[in-house]
């Protein structure tokens, strides 16, 4: 307790001595002991500078720096290191990240990433889940887990797992595939993992969720993620920002702009260009050469129908197309958002004409009696960005290959678009 004598200020040892407060959790009082080394009689060595941790005549341990005290920090790392040695060993192939708080009230999630480079995609291994928070009357859940990718999150990349009843220590062992997924996406693409409880009467209930940045996935590896559980952003729509969030909000507004200047994803679409002569059956010398693009599937498409699914069909056009004859359509494939089309078609042109050409891909889901719903498409040329500009210029450059690539389909529809 604090004693005022005249203008003099004492503080008593007991104050002294109190807890030192500070932002976050409290930390425990270091023990004097942990500030001197515990040398027991038999063990001390007969020459004091051969023991790493003889006092030297300042005060500080002989074995390393040699200036005041030795910490509890620094006694640790002498010790022959085992603690921090084991912690860098277990970064390699499991990440733990924790929320702001030590406890995890929430609960933790544990599951594993792995991107092949080979086929494009990323396979996400939920493992299990420990302590959730209770959601039923009982004092348990029905939790499940749902992936996002963000940003772009919309229900064409969502993926779900299997509820577990009556846990809150669910294992699902259950992986998740995300098909098409290309290095771009790998460096600015957030996974979002959203646990959620299960209710057959009312609205699932949301717990808690996990966001890991792809780029710290590296290709062809397996990395094992344990995180606690946090709340989503406060106020993610752009109109609910306040000026009193300005001095907090630098993540959101990032976040959000990045929001507000890309558009919805409905889906992926593969890709084939090839810069080749035409068929063999053309006899002459004064055959052209000419572009072959194939279609070859989609996945995770936008549902555009009432029973969850779509109808999907692929049209492509060369533009500009002043005869009227570059359009060219697949075949349509019922209830599915992961068609499989393979199929090819044939352009002749020649290679100068094709540099001022735009290749034009849309997706559409079929409705008998009525117009087609318009799902997503991609154009390719030489001013576009992205990886539709890196397949552009390598079916330019390699001639005779076939280079395969991922589209993100946009649901903003290009101007040039016929709706035939």
């Amino acid at each position: 307790m604090t004693v005022r004598k005249g203008k003099k200020l004492t503080i008593s040892i007991q104050e002294h001595m109190a807890i030192d407060v500070c932002p976050g959790p409290i930390r425990p009082i270091r023990q004097i002991s942990a500030y001197f080394p515990r040398l027991s009689p038999t063990a001390v060595s007969p020459n004091p500078a051969a023991s790493p941790l003889a006092l030297s005549p300042r005060g500080g341990a002989s074995g390393g720096t040699s200036g005041g005290l030795l910490s509890p920090l620094q006694a640790g790392a002498r010790g022959g290191g085992g603690t921090l040695s084991a912690a860098s060993s277990i970064e390699t192939s499991v990440d733990i990240c924790s929320s702001d708080s030590d406890d995890c009230t929430l609960g933790t999630l544990e599951f594993e990433l792995r991107y092949e480079r080979a086929t494009s995609s990323l396979h996400c291994t939920i493992i299990r889940a420990k302590g959730l928070k209770p959601m039923d009357f009982n004092g348990l859940a029905d939790p499940y887990v749902k992936l996002h990718l963000l940003p772009g999150a919309c229900k064409a990349n969502k993926l779900k797992t299997k509820t577990v009843r009556n846990s809150l220590n669910p294992v699902w062992n259950e992986t998740l595939t995300y098909i098409g997924i290309t290095e771009e996406d790998m460096h600015r693409k957030t996974l979002r993992l959203s646990v959620c409880d299960e209710d057959k009467l009312t609205h699932n209930e949301f717990i808690g969720e996990s966001r890991v940045a792809l780029r710290r996935v590296k290709p062809d590896q397996t990395k094992r993620f344990y995180t606690c559980l946090e709340h989503p952003p406060p106020f993610p729509s752009p109109t609910a920002m306040g000026a009193a969030l300005r001095g907090i909000s630098c993540y959101l507004r990032e976040w959000e702009n990045e929001q507000l200047t890309s558009l919805e994803e409905r889906g992926r679409l593969l890709l084939s260009l090839q810069f080749l002569s035409p068929p063999a059956d053309e006899e002459g010398e004064g055959r052209q050469w000419g572009l072959c693009v194939g279609v070859k599937r989609c996945a995770h498409l936008a549902a555009m129908d009432v029973n969850g699914f779509s109808d999907p069909y692929v049209k492509i056009y060369l533009k500009p197309d002043v005869k009227k004859k570059s359009k060219h359509k697949t075949a349509v494939i019922k209830k599915t958002l992961n068609p499989e089309f393979n199929e090819e078609f044939f352009y002749e042109i020649s290679l100068s004409e094709l540099v001022h050409k735009t290749l034009e891909v849309t997706v559409w889901d079929y409705d008998l009696g009525r117009s087609n719903d318009f799902i997503g498409g991609v154009c390719l040329n030489c001013h576009v960005q992205g990886d539709a500009l890196r397949h552009w210029m390598d079916c330019l450059r390699n001639k005779g290959q076939k280079v395969e690539r991922w589209h993100i389909l946009t649901n903003e529809l290009p101007q040039t678009t016929c709706h035939d």
